[in-house]
């Protein structure tokens, strides 16, 4: 696709605007979480003991949540919240964007196997992959800018 089209400038747009949503949404997350003292009291536990409850006790989720989460529930909560510190940081900054798209889809593939996973989340492992695959590290760019542009004469 030419970089210089309406398409090519409305899709990068739009990832634009889709990484800041993300970003936001990560931020959220984090503020939650930290605001509601999930890190230094037992409510990711208690949230959990509660899903477990509500599952099928054969489940993969079920024994996510007894032999994993459950037992290691305060380290998990720094990690997630710290997690989601990084990735709303990063996508809102456009910095190591690609890297923490990786963290992101971690976070989420972990957060549904504790079976946490609704409708809401295929849109935001799609848009952890997408962002993943961007190769314009998270930037708004129209056109690649050359050395030569510069005077150098190499690709940036």
């Amino acid at each position: 696709m030419d970089r210089s089209s309406t398409l090519w400038k409305a899709a990068r747009i739009g990832l634009v605007l889709l990484r800041y949503a993300f970003g936001a949404t990560f931020a959220y997350g984090a503020y939650h979480k930290i605001t509601r003292g999930w890190l230094t009291t037992p409510v990711m536990r208690e949230h959990f003991e509660q899903r477990l409850s509500e599952i099928d006790s054969n489940s993969f989720s079920a024994a996510y949540l007894r032999h994993f989460a459950i037992p290691l529930y305060r380290p998990i909560a720094w990690i997630l919240t710290i997690g989601q510190v990084i990735v709303a940081i990063s996508m809102l900054t456009g910095k190591g964007v690609r890297q923490s798209a990786a963290l992101a889809l971690f976070l989420l593939i972990n957060i549904s196997a504790g079976s946490y996973f609704n409708a809401s989340m295929p849109p935001y492992l799609i848009t952890a992959l997408l962002l993943m695959l961007d190769k314009e590290a998270g930037r708004l760019a129209w056109e690649e800018t050359t050395f030569e542009q510069l005077g150098v004469g190499e690709t940036l």
